[in-house]
């Protein structure tokens, strides 16, 4: 079976290099960022958020995506009181995480907890990119320190979905610091044989794509979604060299070893759940 999985090559949709602003009545209908076509809301969500015509994959926020994943009731949140203070004194940076607060009914921009998937006992970590674009500060390295820690502590499993626009300027080298200590609490629960799998989705940038979602056991990721350290023109000004049309796309890194397999999101669920009962001792779910 998980030779069947990941035996699979099929072509998605890249990323366009520009995406078009949807034009629409608020709240019905929704336009594909990706061939344009229009849809009616409640379609693409059935659809997962996915074009039923290009098969673009719009973002999931992390509750959407937590909801399409885990099994009815089994899901329970750790950590939600943490939030970010302002450390730097950064002006106009508290109004902005409150803002986000607001806009998203999120604390910060990620959401850990421990599931189930098919029946498959899990912790998790899952970031959302509508809030100050899934940029890594010290309350979302703390998080997700804490995800891994709790899962060594448990005996389970490890999953993260990552978004993110890399490191949050505003909390300075508080935010860079978040690398090691994410990496040294993977490091840990991989020691005492953890299993993680990261699922990388559009975008995974910057200090977030060097760090804890590159090191999964199984690193996985959405078709078309970036993938990378520095943006594509500083790569080229740097080297002086025209880069691919599809740099730093998962079908990219996919070719060019950087990742396990590229997954379709309606295929997403049954593969992790296959992957958990594999790695469960005897084979048997908790």
């Amino acid at each position: 079976m998980l030779k069947d999985f990941f035996g699979k090559r099929k072509k998605y949709a890249s990323i366009p290099s520009e995406q078009a602003k949807a034009d629409v009545p608020e709240g019905l209908m929704q336009k594909c960022s990706g061939c344009h076509k229009i849809y009616y809301r409640k379609e693409m969500n059935k659809n997962l958020q996915v074009c039923p015509n290009c098969d673009y994959h719009h973002p999931l926020q992390a509750w959407q995506r937590i909801n399409t994943l885990f099994d009815e009731g089994s899901f329970n949140e750790w950590d939600k009181q943490l939030t970010t203070g302002n450390p730097l004194h950064f002006p106009g940076y508290q109004e902005k995480i409150e803002k986000d607060m607001q806009k998203t009914g999120l604390r910060e921009g990620v959401v850990t907890g421990k599931g189930k998937i098919n029946g498959n006992v899990t912790a998790f970590a899952v970031m959302d990119s509508t809030f100050r674009m899934g940029s890594m500060g010290s309350v979302i390295g703390e998080k997700i320190a804490r995800a891994v820690e709790n899962a060594k502590d448990e005996g389970i499993p490890f999953i993260i979905f990552t978004a993110s626009g890399g490191a949050r300027m505003q909390e300075g080298v508080l935010s860079l610091m978040q690398m090691a200590k994410t990496a040294a609490a993977i490091k840990r629960f991989s020691d005492t044989g953890g299993l993680m799998i990261s699922v990388m989705t559009h975008p995974t940038t910057g200090g977030v794509s060097a760090s804890f979602a590159s090191i999964g056991d199984y690193n996985l990721a959405e078709p078309g979604a970036l993938i990378g350290f520095a943006g594509r023109r500083i790569i080229e000004q740097t080297i002086r060299e025209k880069l691919p049309n599809d740099f730093q796309t998962a079908e990219f890194q996919l070719e060019h070893g950087q990742l396990d397999k590229v997954v379709h999101r309606s295929e997403m669920k049954d593969l992790l759940a296959l992957l958990l009962t594999f790695h469960q001792k005897g084979g048997k779910k908790s």
